[in-house]
This record gives structure tokens, sequence and C-alpha cells, in this order.
């Protein structure tokens, strides 16, 4: 082919041709720091028990829990998110068991303190859903309806008692109306001024949450509609994003990340406090199920889509494969 005069007189390629060389440029880096481990432990059990939908995911014990953590604080993982899994018999319709300081998840809490201390930032989920025999995040009415501020009273209850129990960070996830103010101020009335709140802004009523309900033994019969977001809105988030603020969050997250960078973008953009997006179970599940066929490249796409995250905005992702791929990092 003949080349007339510059042309192409610009060649981005040129900053494409070799690992080192696309490496140099790179715009958006992954690091061990970005990372935060979910993870569940389940009551009564004498060994961690595997979580069908989500291959390599389990449901730890107290040993194994601590094993976990330890694990992630050597491969430099920076927090870990903790969701407790009673027993079926002591669900009820108030999940007295999330506010029990003896429940499966405070007790959780302090055997992770116990064994990491500062070095791992604890985290835990404040919700009901564990916990009622229903199934959902709140307290219901008598005709079957989430009542709203009869679950804010729950929340700071269960605010206080995961506090105590160690919790660096709590993560009110029951998209409440209110409940970042309600659970700061309960907070604060108990001596816990320093626990941070990372408020689940803008979760979405996703079909993607379907491995989840596995993992923590849910007894929900129908959905969350009501309460969390429509997947079809924009502006709610962003309203939601400034009622958490003005309320006192320290830190916004958006759930699920993959299926909803546009949004993840627009929060980044917006404020001037720490960003997280949680890959959930669904984007974990089709991930590993893709690659056992041999559909695709399991370590290349779980990478690419981390990465899709953090470009979007994300300075932290919770990431069910936080650790291992923390371990990739550290030997690259």
């Amino acid at each position: 082919m003949t080349v007339y005069g510059n042309f192409p007189g610009s060649r981005p390629r040129r900053l494409r041709t070799t690992p080192a060389m696309r490496r140099m440029v790179a715009e958006t880096r992954l690091d061990p720091a970005n990372l935060i481990l979910p993870a569940f432990v389940r009551e009564g059990i004498t060994a961690p028990v595997a979580i069908s939908a989500m291959p390599g995911v389990q449901q730890h014990t107290l040993d194994t829990l601590r094993k976990a953590a330890v694990d992630a604080v050597s491969a430099g993982v920076s927090g870990i998110m903790l969701f407790g899994v009673p027993a079926d018999e002591k669900k009820d319709a108030r999940g007295t068991a999330g506010t029990d300081p003896d429940g499966i998840l405070q007790v959780g809490l302090r055997a992770v303190r116990e064994e990491v201390g500062d070095d791992l930032v604890v985290m835990s989920d404040l919700c009901l859903d564990e916990y009622t025999d229903h199934g959902h995040c709140g307290v219901l009415t008598a005709d079957g309806r989430v009542d709203n501020d009869a679950t804010l009273e729950r929340y700071a209850e269960m605010a206080q008692v995961q506090a105590d129990a160690g919790a660096h960070v709590v993560g009110p996830s029951g998209m409440m109306d209110g409940q970042v103010g309600v659970i700061r101020d309960a907070l604060d009335q108990t001596g816990h001024e320093d626990v941070s709140i990372l408020a689940y802004t803008a979760k979405y009523s996703s079909a993607f949450y379907g491995p989840f309900r596995e993992a923590v033994g849910s007894s929900l019969k129908g959905d969350r509609k009501t309460y969390q977001q429509d997947p079809a809105n924009t502006r709610e988030s962003l309203r939601e994003l400034a009622l958490d603020l003005e309320e006192g969050a320290d830190m916004v997250m958006v759930k699920p990340a993959g299926p909803y960078l546009d949004i993840l973008a627009k929060v980044a953009d917006s404020v001037d406090v720490p960003v997280a997006a949680y890959q959930i179970s669904g984007e974990y599940a089709m991930i590993e199920a893709a690659a056992e066929k041999g559909w695709i490249d399991r370590d290349a796409a779980i990478m690419e889509s981390l990465t899709g995250i953090r470009r979007a905005g994300a300075q932290m992702i919770l990431t069910y494969w936080a650790t291992e791929v923390a371990q990739r990092l550290g030997r690259r």
C-alpha cells in the first residue's frame, strides 16, 4: 500500500505495542486497597457450607471466617463486609436475632476484630432481611407492608449492637427513608461517634440478587420493589444521594455495580466522599458459570469487570473475588 504524505498522522496504536507500554499508560489502576470482601457467617455449623450458585464462596464457621479475614489482610484487601446467617428457628417477624448481642453477626464481628484488630476495616450489613421469617428488610404492618418508621427503630438498635461488637463501619442496606440519619443519631448517642456509615445509596431492585438469597438463607416470598429502586430510574438515585449526604453518610454505594455503571459514574462525579460499588452475587455467578462452560476466559473476565467498575468511579469495590484478585495483583 502506498502511503501519501503523513497519513495517518496520528497513531494511537503506538501506545499499545507491549504489555509494559500498556501498563505505563493505563488510565485506571486496580489495587488491593480498592477491594472489600463480602463474607457470610452461619450459625450452628461445624464446617463451611458451599453456596451452590456461587462456586468458591461459602457460609463460614467462626474459625473459617477468622482465616478468611487473615487471608484478606495478607493479600492487602482493605475491608470485609459481614453478613449473618441465623438458625431458621431464630427468625421471627421483627428479626430479633439481628439485635441480639449474641446473635451470629455480632459474634462474627467480635471474632474478626479479635483476629485482625484494625488491620482490616470490619464492616457489618445493617438490615433485617436475614433475620425475619418473612424475609423483608423491615417490620411489617398488619396488612403486610413494610413499615418504614417502625423499621428505623429496629435499625437504630442494630447499629448500636453492631458497633458494640466491633464494627468499624455499618452498612444500612434496607433502603428505608431516613435510615442514615436515624443510625447516625443512634451511634452518636451511644458513644460510637467514630463508627462510619457506608450508605447503600442507590440499591436497585435487581434480578441479579438470586444467588445471594441462597447465601443468607432468605425466607423472602415476593419482592422488594416498594423500597428498593426501580431499575428504570436515574434521577431517583441522585435524590437518594442528596438525602444520604444530608443525613450524615460518610461513604456512599451503588448496588449492583456492573448493570449500573452509568449511575455509579453520575454518583462519583457528584460527591466529595468515597464511593463504593457492590459486584453482587449474580454478577459473580454469571462469570463463574460462563467460565466453567469454557465460553470465556475466567481470570480476564474478572479483571475486566472490576476495572470497568473502577473506571466508572468506584474507589471501593465489594467483590467475592477480593482476596483472589488482591493476591494476583500482588504478584505482578
